[in-house]
């Protein structure tokens, strides 16, 4: 990314035009895949994110992304879709280390957690290798 997108995302003035230029609305729910193996971000991973309907077995799905070269998923969720309720993100590793001409383990990870006060941020990074994988609440 250019040092003049940087300033553009950080919401800087800019003195040889005068604009202010604001980053999107921060998603309250981020995530990032760290490929442990290599110590290098999980790009280009799809990824869906559902809600569980309330005292029911069904899932539905909010949005799906792809990750990005640094392994994240920005804008994953809005301020306003965003509600108490158990989600889950289900992270598709095996089309992943496919990719990378690499035999999976895991065809793919699901990482269920509840949200109590939506108001909050909240971060759900992925460690994967081929054969292990970690989560926890980040930051």
């Amino acid at each position: 990314m250019s040092a003049l997108r940087l300033q553009q995302l950080k919401g800087q003035i800019f003195p040889e035009n005068k604009l202010t230029v604001m980053a999107a609305s921060p998603s309250p729910l981020t995530t990032h895949v760290l490929n442990t193996a290599t110590g290098v971000p999980g790009a280009n991973m799809a990824l869906r994110l559902y809600r569980q309907e309330p005292n029911t077995d069904v899932w539905h799905l909010v949005t799906s992304g792809l990750t990005n070269e640094d392994g994240r998923c920005p804008g994953l969720i809005t301020k306003q879709m965003f509600t108490s309720g158990v989600y889950k993100i289900h992270f598709e590793t095996g089309q992943y280390w496919a990719s990378m001409g690499e035999t999976p383990f895991y065809p793919y990870v699901e990482i269920v957690f509840a949200i109590s006060n939506p108001d909050q941020k909240y971060h759900i990074p992925l460690l994967l290798s081929r054969f292990s994988y970690s989560t926890y609440r980040g930051s």
